[in-house]
C-alpha cells in the first residue's frame, strides 16, 4: 500500500489517508447572493474519500470578492448552503474546513459595495493579473483590476474582526476548521509583501510589522475553532522568469527569510498546519530543497504541499520528511474517487480546461468514477 494511505493527526482529527482536496475555485455558487447550492454539495461529497478537504477560497465580506460566482460566508443564507456542504461530507466520513478569503486589491469596482474602489494596505494597482466580472446572467469577462485605496488602521483592525465573524460562520455552518488564505497576492499576502506594502504605520515597515495582520487574523479565528483547527496557506516563490505567470509578481527579494519567519510566527502561535502551494505552471522551477528542509525545521505541526503533485512525487517528499498531506488539484478535480484510483492503480481521467471555472454540471460534478 502506498505511504499516502498511512493515517495522520491533524488538529484533534485522524485523518485517514494524506490525500487532500485543496482549495480549487470553481465559480459555481448560486445567483444573486453567491450562495452554495445543490451541484455544490455534490461536487464536494463525491470527493469526501480524500483525507483532508478545504473549500475552495471563500470571501469573508463582500469586499473580499474578485471574481463573479465565488461564494461567501458572510450571510444566513451562505451559511445555511455551506452546511448542507459539510452535512453531505460529514455523512461521507470526511474532514472539511473552509477557506477564508479575502482579494484586497485583486477585485474591480463592478465587484465592490456602491462600486466603491477596492481596499488594500497601500493604493497600489496590481498588474499581470485579470480579474473576472459579470456581464449579464451566466456571462462575464475577464478584466484588469481597479486601483484600489489604502485603508486605514481603524479599517485594518475592522477587517481582523470580519475575519473572526468569517470563522464563527464556518463554526455554525458545521466546519471542523478554517485555513487562512495567504497566497496568491491577495489581502493577507498583501500586508506581507514588499512589493505591495508601503505602510509607514504600525502594519508596514519592517518585515515583523507586515505579518502583523497575518498574526492578528491568525489569533482572531484561532479565538473561535483553537489554533489546532487553523490552517495557513502561503505561495513563497523562487522566481520570477516569468512574469505574467507569477503569483501576481509577488516574488519577495529574499522569500526563504520571509516565509521562514512567518512560519516561526505560526509556530508559536500554534496553528494546525501550514498548506504551500508551489508554482505550478508548465516548467516552473522546483521549491529549493533547503526551504524545504527549513520549513520542517521551524514548523512543528503538519505541512502541506500542492502544485502538480504526482502520487510519486507525493510519496518522495513524505519519504525525506519534508510534508505530511499532499493536495492534488486539477487530478482530483477530474478524479473524484481519487483515492481509490491511487490505491488501486487505476488509470486517470484528464481535466477538461475548459469548464474550470463557472458553467453547469459539466466538468463539475460529471467526471465519472473508476468501473473494472
Amino acid at each position: 500500500m502506498s505511504s499516502l494511505f498511512s493515517p495522520l493527526a491533524l488538529g484533534g482529527f485522524q485523518l485517514r489517508n494524506r490525500i487532500a482536496l485543496p482549495p480549487l475555485t470553481r465559480c459555481r455558487s448560486e445567483q444573486p447572493g453567491n450562495i452554495p447550492g445543490d451541484m455544490m454539495v455534490e461536487y464536494y461529497r463525491q470527493r469526501a474519500s480524500a483525507g483532508f478537504m478545504i473549500t475552495e477560497g471563500t470571501q469573508i465580506e463582500p469586499r473580499g470578492q474578485g471574481y463573479a460566482w465565488t461564494p461567501g460566508i458572510h450571510s444566513e443564507a451562505q451559511i445555511a448552503g455551506w452546511k448542507k456542504v459539510v452535512d453531505a461530507v460529514h455523512q461521507e466520513g470526511g474532514t472539511i474546513f473552509c477557506q477564508l478569503w479575502h482579494v484586497g486589491r485583486v477585485s474591480h469596482n463592478a465587484l465592490q459595495p456602491n462600486m466603491q474602489p477596492p481596499v488594500a494596505p497601500s493604493a497600489v494597482t496590481a498588474t499581470g493579473v485579470r480579474v473576472f466580472i459579470q456581464t449579464g446572467p451566466g456571462t462575464g469577462m475577464l478584466t484588469a483590476p481597479s486601483e484600489p485605496r489604502e485603508l486605514t488602521i481603524r479599517e485594518v483592525k475592522e477587517i481582523v474582526e470580519l475575519y473572526r465573524i468569517a470563522a464563527e460562520n464556518a463554526k455554525k455552518a458545521g466546519f471542523d476548521g478554517v485555513e487562512l488564505h495567504s497566497a496568491n497576492g491577495y489581502l493577507i499576502n498583501q500586508f506581507i509583501s514588499e512589493h505591495t506594502n508601503f505602510r509607514t504605520d504600525e502594519y508596514g515597515g519592517s518585515l515583523d510589522n507586515r505579518l502583523r495582520f497575518l498574526r492578528e487574523v491568525t489569533e482572531a479565528v484561532s479565538s473561535v475553532f483553537g489554533s489546532h483547527r487553523v490552517g495557513v496557506r502561503f505561495a513563497p516563490l523562487f522566481s520570477s522568469t516569468d512574469e505574467e505567470r507569477v503569483y501576481l509578481g509577488l516574488v519577495e527579494s529574499d522569500p526563504h527569510a520571509t516565509y521562514i519567519r512567518a512560519a516561526e510566527v505560526l509556530n508559536e502561535l500554534e496553528v494546525g498546519y501550514l498548506s504551500i502551494a508551489e508554482a505550478d505552471w508548465d516548467n516552473s522551477p522546483d521549491m529549493p530543497e533547503s526551504f524545504r528542509a527549513a520549513l520542517r525545521e521551524t514548523f512543528h505541526s503538519p505541512i502541506m504541499y500542492s502544485g502538480r503533485y504526482t502520487q510519486q512525487k507525493a510519496e518522495l517528499i513524505l519519504e525525506k520528511g519534508w510534508g505530511d498531506l499532499f493536495g492534488f488539484g486539477r487530478t482530483f478535480i477530474a478524479n473524484p474517487d481519487l483515492p481509490a484510483r491511487i490505491n488501486e492503480g487505476y488509470p486517470l481521467n484528464s481535466a477538461d480546461q475548459s469548464t474550470l471555472y463557472g458553467g453547469t454540471e459539466k466538468g463539475y460534478t460529471d467526471y465519472p468514477v473508476y468501473s473494472s
